[in-house]
């Protein structure tokens, strides 16, 4: 069953070069998550990445 209505999540992964991991954080529109990768690549080693996610809706059984 294809859902419509299905509003677009934001992933961004990204480099934490002040612990040495890869993390990730997620939003709820583009821009908000452009403006974090960018701040997230401030160094010679900094890298993200951005993924548009589609969340399915989960159903619950009564």
């Amino acid at each position: 069953m294809e859902n419509n209505n299905a509003a677009p999540e934001y992933h961004v992964t990204y480099f934490d070069a002040d612990c040495g991991r890869i993390r990730h954080e997620s939003f709820d529109s583009l821009a908000d998550a452009e403006r974090f990768a960018s701040r997230q690549c401030a160094g010679e080693e900094s890298w993200a990445v951005i993924d548009e996610v589609t969340a399915e809706p989960v159903r619950i059984a009564a």
